[in-house]
């Protein structure tokens, strides 16, 4: 149920099929390289890698390290005291760096609902209109043929936030339902109850007058 973890598996998953061998018996080996993959990247809601979001700085491959062993050296202080205010001031660049990512990841946030938004079209239902109801839990197998939708429903009541009180005409069960899962019906009109001719066997219309 976490939107965040199911992003990574989905991330981890996709680099694991690129670097893994065709028999994919030997995605455990490669995981380690894939997580670092991941964690050294750029991402865009958060403007950064995750590798700095935490170390706050980027990450630098073995080899690039070693042919730079001066900048360790002119990072080194022997001071106790000035060594104590740069690691403090480390800190802070590092807290910084989060409320970065935090503002980054809003704005993204933010970004993708206007778009989202714009594609939703909205849906308003009036008392007495027949609507069909889709229904989610056909996604596993549903048939080729058999259509997603139940119904149709009679609204009997609208309320704010797009809820509306759905009743089947030949029943009186109400319940609720979300406006985004329906759709108007624009099939035969159904009789209800009231509406509908009962007809005795003997008494059924004939078409002969004689």
């Amino acid at each position: 149920m976490n939107g965040q973890v199911e992003v990574l598996n989905r991330e981890i998953k996709r680099i694991l099929k690129r670097i893994v061998k065709p028999h994919r018996k030997d995605w455990s080996a490669k995981l380690t390289d894939a997580l670092l993959a991941y964690r050294t990247a750029y991402k865009i809601p958060i403007g950064m890698s995750p590798f700095r979001l935490v170390y706050g700085r980027a990450w630098h491959l073995l080899v690039v390290i070693e042919h730079k062993e001066y900048w360790a050296i002119k990072e080194y202080n022997s001071s106790l005291g000035g060594a104590r205010i740069e690691r403090k001031l480390q800190l802070v660049e590092l807290e910084c760096l989060r409320l970065e990512a935090y503002e980054n990841s809003r704005l993204y946030e933010e970004n993708m609902k206007a778009m989202n938004d714009k594609t939703i079209r909205g849906k308003e239902f009036r008392a007495g209109d027949l609507v069909l109801l889709y229904n989610s839990r056909l996604r596993l197998m549903p048939g080729k043929l058999r259509s997603r939708c139940e119904g149709p429903y009679r609204v009997e009541k609208a309320e704010p936030y797009g809820v509306y009180h759905l009743r089947h005409p030949l029943s009186s069960d109400i319940f609720k339902a979300n406006g985004h899962r329906l759709k108007l019906y624009h099939g035969e009109k159904i009789k209800s109850n009231k509406e509908m001719e009962v007809f005795l066997l003997e008494d059924a219309p004939n078409g002969n007058k004689n």
